[in-house]
């Protein structure tokens, strides 16, 4: 595939080029691995001592590396967005042809769009609508009163069950489950009677849904993504759960059932939100962070114990253990004193 001139580049992100801007670039790489057509970026502080010795033709910097940089650079303000921008341009996705399977399986009542592409041994069920541009990769199943919009991508072996809708631009990796039953059960004298889950499951445009990830369909109402949304991989999604606009959420994080989380939130991996809370917009959560109460307010909040050699693990526990018992001692010389 031919590459670019950088000046092509440096205009696409709006940088300010420094060198020449015939030089042709044919591909992104790290700072270590790159070569004379490649160009690579300056995020992560700790890498800066590696800027010199790079072999790329030219590097995505801030302005203060400049000085550092011993190839033709790309300054912008955020060198990993104007990264990924390149890389885009730089790695456009496969053009995708038209057309069904020939062992596919298609209920007679689907309407397909004549520049859909549906995979080897796909199925999929009566009244479901599939719009243009759609891709559906082999060995998925797609239920009955399914509606998948216009340019979505949907990767091998997903299954999305009946009546669920996913919006406009939308990808979603191997091995995604969408709408399928909300854990809703009641103790009927210590034996469990399952709840029917008569919701459905509304994903709206653009939003990214990464490998193994499961989304449940609601129990009387739907479970909201709504647009912009990102989801990595081994995300629980209960039932009747709302993912606000623009929201990211890194891996292995459950949300609980009914819980709204706000737009442009960012929750660290394998975080834990309990069930029926609100988060508001704009919250980020560092890793492993466990929710049990609502945050009423943006801001980045944090929870858990850090990492310690087990013997100081082991002596904190036991000191944890005797708070309540040293929180009473104290309040009873609270109270002598006073008395004094």
């Amino acid at each position: 595939m031919p590459g670019y001139k950088l000046q092509e580049l440096a205009d696409e992100v709006g940088g300010i080029l420094h060198g020449q801007g015939n030089c042709i670039i044919n591909k992104v790489a790290t700072i270590h691995n790159a070569t004379s057509d490649s160009i690579t970026f300056l995020a992560n502080r700790s890498y800066r001592k590696y800027l010199k010795g790079t072999r790329a033709a030219a590097a995505i910097i801030i302005e203060k590396d400049l000085e550092s940089c011993p190839v033709f650079a790309i300054v912008v303000d955020n060198p990993y967005l104007a990264f990924a921008k390149i890389s885009a341009k730089l790695n456009p996705m496969s053009k995708i042809d038209a057309g069904i399977h020939a062992s596919a399986v298609i209920s007679t009542t689907c309407s397909i769009h004549k520049s859909a592409s549906i995979g080897a041994h796909c199925v999929i069920g009566e009244n479901t609508v599939i719009e243009s541009g759609v891709s559906i990769g082999p060995g998925s199943v797609i239920e009955d009163n399914v509606h998948i919009k216009t340019d979505s991508i949907l990767l091998s072996n997903i299954t999305i069950c009946h009546g669920v809708v996913i919006g406009e631009n939308a990808i979603l990796h191997p091995g995604v489950v969408v709408g399928s039953d909300g854990f809703g059960i009641a103790n009927d004298q210590g034996k469990w009677i399952k709840v029917p889950q008569l919701g459905s499951v509304v994903i709206g445009k653009d939003v990214e849904i990464g490998a193994n990830t499961t989304i449940d369909r609601g129990a009387l109402e739907d479970t909201i993504i709504e647009d912009g949304v990102k989801l990595d991989n081994q995300i629980q999604v209960a039932h009747n759960v709302k993912i606000g606009a623009h929201t990211a959420i890194a891996g292995c994080t459950g949300i609980a059932g009914s819980t709204t989380i706000g737009k442009y939130c960012a929750i660290g991996g394998a975080s834990n939100l309990v069930g029926h809370l609100e988060i508001a917009d704009k919250v980020q959560l560092t890793i492993a962070s466990t929710v049990t109460r609502s945050i009423k307010e943006p801001g980045l909040y944090s929870s858990g114990t850090p990492l310690q050699t087990n013997a100081k693990w082991h002596r904190n526990f036991i000191r944890f253990s005797s708070l309540d018992d040293m929180a009473k001692r104290i309040r009873k010389l609270e109270k002598s004193i006073d008395r004094k």
